[in-house]
């Protein structure tokens, strides 16, 4: 791909119909299921990217079977009943913070010596919190540099079970990690949420897919989990598609005052980030959710407010596009997790913003953004695939915008600025 791209602005409001690519989340999460479970599974819908080809490789190294259609889109597994066959591996997870929390998790129940690593960003990304869990329940699992981030080394016998606490502040990836392993455990396990929970609707989406394997996780208000130690079945399950990759397109609806419908998402959706439509809702637009697609038409005027994103974090940055095209300030909130992400999404945000003629004040859980007189400029990606994808939405109304390194987008959605130009050329 090409080193970077301008976006060509549009004169009319988009109108189109599109269905993006399966969920990176709940495709890497039923990986893991398919994996560890008895017997094989399929996956249909499934998503085609670097994160979740890193993981698959990673599951090949592990001597799990997981053979793809040509498509890549139907991944046949042969689950190892949690008897991990290799007993040493090097997994390269490239900045997958998805698979290389629930791979560590995942690799407590084999025996062996396992090392993960990636890219200098995911040697930047914490995962502490998730060793001190392991560490309670007597595995060996230690940040190499001793800074709390990758490379991790596992020397795994087994996970023993029983009762652990895990933070929630930073990442909800930690608790879904010891969520996915713990059926697999020696015995029973109770994982009780230490602190704050950020993400939460992501904990609801991991423990839909663990029960589409057959294992019912007793939760109590999203505090204490427990888990019973009786393992996955293989089966047939469905991705559907990417909220998070669906809110671009609602959101140049919003910002051109067009309309696009996502076929496959509604408002029954397992992704939390599909309410990513309601905050559209209170900035004006009109959204319709049936039975298999949602409507989001935008109005003649966008508003701006003031909105708490904690559960809709990976949002944040297709919301602050819109924000560049309201009337009135824009302020998002309680997000100060997303700092730890592939890149700081509050502070390089507001850098890129700013950029755009837009006044910026960022804090050490939000932004407020206030439109200003815009204009086009080039816009740097910090090799982050969603700061890629909603600053491009800027050059809908914009010309001269300019998205430098467009092939980071390949880390979840290789084929979004085919697929943008698509709805664009459906007007």
């Amino acid at each position: 791909m090409i080193d970077q791209i301008e976006i060509q602005p549009t004169s009319v409001p988009i109108r189109g119909t599109i269905r993006p690519p399966g969920s990176k989340s709940i495709t890497n999460r039923a990986l893991i299921c398919a994996a560890l479970a008895r017997g094989r599974s399929t996956l249909t819908g499934a998503l085609d990217s670097e994160d979740t080809r890193v993981l698959i490789d990673s599951l090949l190294r592990l001597g799990i079977s997981v053979e793809a259609s040509s498509d890549r889109s139907e991944l046949d597994i042969a689950g190892c009943g949690g008897a991990i066959p290799s007993r040493q591996a090097e997994l390269y997870i490239a900045n997958s913070g998805t698979s290389v929390r629930f791979l560590t998790a995942m690799l407590a129940v084999g025996n062996g010596i396992y090392r993960l690593d990636g890219t200098a960003r995911m040697r930047e990304r914490p995962i502490q919190d998730l060793l001190d869990a392991l560490t309670q329940l007597q595995v060996q699992a230690v940040s190499e540099p001793g800074t709390g981030c990758p490379p991790v080394v596992l020397h795994a016998a087994g996970l023993r079970g029983g009762n652990v606490e895990v933070r929630g502040d930073v990442s909800s990836q930690f608790l879904s990690g010891l969520l996915l392993a713990a059926p697999y455990a020696q015995q029973p396990m109770t994982i009780r949420v230490k602190g704050n929970l950020v993400s939460t609707p992501y904990i609801h989406t991991t423990l839909s897919v663990m029960q589409a394997f057959g294992l019912r996780v007793e939760a109590d208000d999203l505090r204490q989990f427990v888990v019973p130690n009786e393992g996955y079945q293989g089966t047939d399950y469905e991705i559907e598609p990417d909220a998070s990759a669906a809110s671009y397109f609602f959101a140049a609806a919003a910002i051109t005052g067009g309309q696009i419908t996502v076929e496959g998402l509604s408002s029954n959706s397992l992704q939390g980030d599909i309410r990513f439509c309601d905050s559209l809702q209170q900035m004006g637009c009109q959204v319709e959710y049936m039975s298999n697609k949602t409507k989001v038409t935008g109005p003649a005027t966008l508003r701006g407010i003031e909105i708490n994103m904690n559960e809709i974090s990976d949002t944040v940055q297709t919301l602050a596009a819109v924000a560049l095209f309201a009337e009135g300030p824009t302020i998002i909130r309680d997000v100060a997790h997303i700092r730890h992400k592939e890149t700081d999404r509050i502070g390089n945000l507001a850098i890129e913003l700013r950029k755009l003629g837009a006044e910026v004040e960022d804090f050490s859980d939000g932004l407020k953004i206030t439109p200003s007189k815009l204009h086009g400029a080039t816009l740097l990606t910090y090799d982050d695939h969603r700061m890629a994808m909603s600053l491009a939405l800027a050059g809908l109304r914009l010309p001269g915008v300019v998205i430098t390194n467009p092939k980071c987008t390949e880390k979840t959605y290789p084929g979004f600025f085919a697929d943008l130009e698509s709805v664009i050329g459906d007007r």
